[in-house]
């Protein structure tokens, strides 16, 4: 489908990926002032830095955090998404719709989901403004663009969006390459999964580099119908000096996925039709169930930024960007027995009921600048930025065909949703000797206008002052010891509104570490405890599009151990575990049961399983050979909040085999590198998420009322295989 897409802030138009080209070019004469014509690499590289290191934790600072560079993540690059990828880190618990890891996928990192989990790009917010949620299916292989990925678990660091209520996950994208390179890569495997990736760069030449991917992935899924179409792409013109570095980027996708978020409630055929997807299902004139074939969701998403970072002394560092993001799409949908007026459409001959197919819009643009200054000398580290943004969000839905009529355009609803984000900060870190004290002040102002035919229009400020402090200490070359303390505040989400939900949530985190480095051997042990306030947790249940629900808590808490390894047992065997153990618990919750409000005391949080442990063993015989086996365990976990048996998912043990071999050439092909993947090694039946909801029912027993309980399971596929091949030119 050809989507014409429109911003809201000026009168021209901007049609599909032409705005790419436009964009990346239309740069090149803002780049054209600078003059230096010499360079250092390490200089540069450190320029190259900059772009992130506003919301990026460095060595000292006493944060909690995992790096992962692009070397670590290629080997497992065979078409499954960002959340895949990151599955073995500490903390984290990832899921998939479709079951295989391509398509819509997800993360959690202690127990708080992806709307809680604050993403930048290169420092720019990538989180949905209105749901707060990050959908990495709109940007398709994004993980080929990527120099390295840094997950901070707890509040962080002050950063661009919204406030991280489990950990901040930013992302920096592929930095300039000095010679030219090409790459073709290909992949394929289970349920017709294949990715097609072609990248290349010119080199730099004349300060001057161009580099840029285009990638296709499609998958059926494991999941009936669960099939995926996703196109992506990433241009990034980069003009470098010793002191100047520019950068114009363009990214972005185009997805098309048939709907798989609704689940398994049925246990029978949980155990013996595990890939049933009732997406879609309805029922013929002669009682015949049949699935309507356009139940997708489709989107298209571009991406526009421009970084410029200058080094204007020894101790002074700015950078300023510029971005924009446009957005359209729709999901398709069969409904059966409609009430046609509720669809704004008239009867037929009598007929007030319906069946109907309906599509749900959205049409946004995202655009803002962000910045930062940075001073810095061997002791004293001082950093001043912020960021202003806009969001412009048109929800509508229209009703495209009726089993008796097909009706002329149809609004049967028309919405809005605009959002500002202000926020400024002040970073300071000093070293007095062994001892190293920092301290993070971030002041953000959000205002929230919206309308919706399910709430009262919302017109909301609200003013945030979220500080955070800290001490490390180097005990030795060997030990250093930290101590963390930070406050986020949070707004409610567009669809908390919908639910009654619009209290704004209060995190205290708490974190104690010990980092110990030698030759062999890294080990990283922190102790948490985060104290909530009106903390919104998922109720368990969806809404009649798939979304997660949530609810004010009032008072809650997680407290818990994370510890983090790496082990060299020889040049050959290198080990990497990682295992969270914690207590999730909402304080006094009060939940209405047969009709009775009830206080169930201390109660376990939503999808907060008390262990998480994942390891990576590799096996590197020769240089060239890498097989790394990687394991996950995650313990039971309740999908609602009141401790009940049928909300339970039941603790998984996976274990993933990846291999990697890189044949080198140097005659036209500089070499080629294969990699295979067998997910599931032990053909594991397991569900990694899923959904459980409660209803008051007063007609079973006449003058009382029972709840009753229900609940639904996404399978994960059994082994599967993915084996691809890389040609580096």
């Amino acid at each position: 489908m050809k989507t014409l897409f429109t911003t809201k802030s000026t009168n021209y138009k901007v049609q599909g990926t032409k705005a790419v080209l436009i964009t990346a070019f239309c740069c090149l004469p803002l780049i054209g002032f600078a003059q230096e014509t010499t360079k250092d690499t390490t200089k540069v590289n450190q320029l190259e830095e900059v772009t992130v290191s506003a919301v990026r934790a460095k060595g000292k600072n006493p944060v909690t955090f995992t790096n992962l560079s692009k070397k670590e993540m290629a080997p497992r690059n065979l078409g499954q998404d960002i959340p895949i990828l990151l599955n073995y880190l500490p903390s984290v618990v990832t899921t998939t719709d479709a079951g295989n890891g391509v398509g819509y996928t997800y993360m959690r990192v202690r127990g708080a989901d992806g709307s809680r989990i604050n993403v930048t790009l290169n420092g720019i917010p990538f989180n949905d403004s209105e749901s707060q949620g990050t959908f990495f299916v709109n940007l398709p292989d994004f993980a080929s663009s990527l120099e390295s990925v840094q997950l901070q678990r707890g509040v962080g660091l002050s950063t661009n969006g919204a406030g991280a209520f489990g950990a901040s996950l930013n992302m920096q994208t592929k930095s300039y390459q000095e010679k030219a390179y090409a790459e073709i890569a290909n992949s394929g495997g289970s349920f017709g999964t294949r990715k097609h990736t072609l990248a290349f760069g010119t080199g730099l030449h004349n300060n001057f580099e161009l580099n840029a991917r285009l990638s296709n992935i499609a998958s059926d899924g494991f999941v009936d119908r669960a099939s995926s179409n996703l196109f992506g792409y990433f241009f990034n013109v980069n003009y470098v000096t010793e002191k100047t570095l520019i950068k114009a980027i363009a990214f972005g996708g185009k997805e098309k996925t048939y709907q798989a978020w609704y689940g398994i409630e049925d246990p029978e055929k949980l155990r013996n039709d595990r890939t049933f997807n009732p997406a879609g299902m309805y029922f013929d004139e002669n009682g015949s169930m049949q699935f309507y074939d356009d139940e997708t969701d489709n989107y298209a998403q571009n991406h526009f930024q421009l970084h410029w970072s200058q080094k204007w002394s020894d101790k002074w560092v700015s950078n300023a960007a510029l971005h924009y993001t446009i957005g359209k799409g729709y999901f398709e949908q069969y409904r059966e027995d409609e009430t046609l007026a509720d669809y704004n459409l008239p009867d037929f001959q009598g007929n007030a009921i319906s069946d109907l197919v309906r599509k749900r819009w959205l049409d946004n643009d995202f655009f803002g600048a962000v910045f930062s200054l940075n001073y810095k000398t061997p002791k004293t580290d001082v950093m001043l930025g912020g960021a202003a943004n806009r969001y412009l969000g048109d929800h509508f839905g229209e009703v495209v065909w009726t089993q008796y009529y097909v009706p002329a355009a149809n609004r049967y609803y028309n919405n809005i949703g605009n959002k500002d984000d202000v926020n400024v900060y002040a970073k300071a870190s000093q070293q007095f000797g062994k001892l190293n004290v920092f301290a993070d002040l971030q002041y953000r102002m959000v205002f929230y206008e919206a309308t919706s035919f399910r709430f009262d229009d919302v017109n909301d400020t609200f003013r945030f002052f979220n500080p955070k402090l800290g001490l490390n200490f180097d005990f030795n070359d060997k030990h250093s010891f930290y101590g963390y303390f930070g406050v986020a505040n949070k707004e409610p989400r567009r669809d908390d509104y919908e639910n009654g939900s619009t209290k704004p949530e209060r995190l205290f985190d708490y974190e104690l570490g010990w980092k110990y480095q030698s030759k062999k051997v890294n080990i990283s042990a922190n102790a948490f405890y985060m104290n909530y306030q009106n903390q919104l947790v998922l109720t368990g249940a969806l809404n009649d599009v798939g979304s997660p629900i949530f609810t004010n808590s009032g008072k809650s808490y997680r407290v818990g151990l994370e510890v983090e390894s790496v082990i060299a047992l020889s040049d050959k065997w290198i080990v990497n575990p990682n295992v969270t153990f914690s207590q999730n618990k909402n304080r006094d919750f009060v939940f209405q049961r047969d009709g009775v409000l009830q206080n169930l005391g201390n109660t376990t949080i939503a999808f907060s399983p008390d262990w998480v442990i994942g390891n990576r063993i590799t096996y590197s015989p020769v240089k060239a050979l890498q097989l790394s086996l990687f394991s996950k365990f995650v313990s039971n976990q309740y999908m609602g909040n009141i401790d009940s048996d049928r909300s339970k998912l039941d603790a998984y043990f996976v274990n993933d085999l990846n291999v990697s071999y890189e044949w080198k050439i140097n005659k036209g092909v500089k070499s080629i590198v294969f990699s295979a993947l067998i997910n599931n090694l032990f053909n594991l039946e397991y569900e990694s998420n899923g959904y459980f909801y409660t209803y008051d029912d007063d007609w079973t027993t006449p003058g009382s009322v029972t709840t009753i309980e229900g609940a639904g399971f996404y399978p994960q596929a059994g082994i599967n295989f993915l084996a691809g091949a890389t040609i580096k030119l």
